[in-house]
């Protein structure tokens, strides 16, 4: 495995699989679109405007680089410190599409089946008996598992402050202590029956893909996905709390906001562990999301295990879907695959059209603030989306439709 996914980051600019099922494939007679630069700036400038003291989009077209864009603006710190969009920072629930190739490799070796029961996978005693929750299920957020992070921050949404510094900066938690919190409030519901964003299904993935194989996560994300792709700026140092080499500075909004911004970079992450915990920048996040939506091209999974990954359902957010690890937003010329992160002090959006073609990182250094989400989020919108190019069949794919006023929609997991 590991011969062929070094071969196959090699040769991935020359080859990508078009995806079925969730992702709708753009046609390769179709010209790439042009970014729309000020307006891309002009969304960043409104995610400053509502308080973050910097940002950045980073564009990659893979088709035609002098499509190429990276904008920046604000500052890295309080210090004063331009915004850098090289440097790394905390990708939040971007972690969960790492995870989640670790698990679709373990499925493609026979050694998990996503549609039985996830307690098979897990350490003796992890989940109850009678609990018949799959691992398709966890993955997609439809187990009925309780979000344990709702117990560590007191209230479903809260992200603030205090609970950050009576619980998160310094506590270490071990993964099956995160999950006990999830289970001693019981199933929410029949696994299946709805859709319910959950972080501990992840963490319980985690807790899978070290249990079938006897190794560390942070190990194996390393040896499967790190080191193949060369992605040197990615990192998994949980429960250590700092942020090495060149970083930006992240800040927490405080829950008074006549005070200032409460720097909240240094952290154990352990309380989000596998569903959170990876440091990144975003040409490695560029590099991650072109491998994996390239399907057995990239060498990260098979084309059968991101056709499933992609296939998508509803969520209660409307153009929201959620497949395995991989959310899917519908903006005014089509869809994007990837997934958005908020972790104390940071907010990072990662999508790319379904070919892999073009992929967008966005950025900001401020959590805890819901304006601040609502602009990054928008910012999808002319970054992917051209107002002047001519407009083809709606929904087809990213190609240029004109946009008018198109706000995407915040996901329901504003916190991480």
């Amino acid at each position: 495995m590991t011969t062929r996914l070094r071969r196959s980051v090699t040769t991935l600019a020359a080859t990508v699989v078009l995806v079925a099922g969730g992702a709708v494939s753009a046609s390769a007679e179709q010209a790439p679109v042009t970014p729309d630069t000020s307006a891309v700036r002009a969304a960043l400038q409104r995610v400053l405007d509502s308080g973050a003291p910097g940002a950045f989009a980073v564009i990659r077209d893979h088709r035609d680089p002098g499509l190429d864009r990276s904008l920046a603006i604000g500052k890295a710190d309080l210090d004063g410190t331009p915004m850098n969009a090289d440097w790394r920072f905390r990708v939040g629930s971007n972690s969960k599409m790492f995870t989640s190739v670790l698990v679709m490799r373990l499925a493609e070796q026979g050694r998990i089946d996503l549609d039985k029961p996830l307690r098979n996978y897990l350490p003796e005693g992890t989940l109850p008996e009678g609990w018949p929750l799959t691992a398709r299920q966890a993955m997609e957020h439809r187990a009925g598992v309780y979000d344990h992070t709702n117990s560590l921050l007191e209230q479903s949404g809260e992200e603030t402050t205090d609970a950050f510094e009576k619980r998160i900066r310094n506590n270490v938690y071990e993964p099956k202590d995160l999950v006990a919190l999830s289970v001693k409030r019981g199933l929410q519901y029949t696994p299946g029956g709805a859709y319910s964003y959950s972080n501990t299904g992840y963490v319980l993935m985690g807790m899978a893909v070290e249990h079938l194989t006897g190794r560390p996560y942070a190990e194996l994300l390393r040896e499967q996905i790190l080191e193949p792709l060369k992605l040197r700026q990615t990192s998994f140092t949980v429960p250590e709390k700092g942020i090495a080499g060149p970083r930006i500075t992240g800040y927490l909004t405080n829950d008074d906001r006549s005070k200032p911004l409460l720097d909240s970079t240094e952290q154990t992450a352990s309380w989000i562990w596998s569903a959170g915990g990876v440091v990144s920048s975003a040409s490695d996040l560029d590099r991650f999301l072109t491998a994996l939506l390239a399907g057995g091209s990239g060498g990260l999974v098979s084309d059968e295990s991101l056709r499933q990954m992609a296939s998508v359902l509803p969520t209660n957010t409307a153009k929201i879907s959620y497949g395995l690890g991989l959310r899917e937003i519908t903006l005014s010329c089509g869809k994007v695959l990837g997934h958005g992160g908020i972790v104390q002090g940071y907010q990072t959006q990662s999508f790319a059209t379904p070919d892999g073609k073009r992929t967008v990182v966005l950025f900001a250094n401020a959590s805890n603030n819901g304006a601040v989400t609502q602009s990054l989020t928008n910012t999808l919108e002319p970054a992917f989306c051209s107002t002047t190019a001519a407009s083809p069949a709606p929904q087809r794919s990213l190609t240029g439709k004109k946009r008018g006023s198109h706000n995407v929609p915040a996901v329901e997991d504003t916190r991480i």
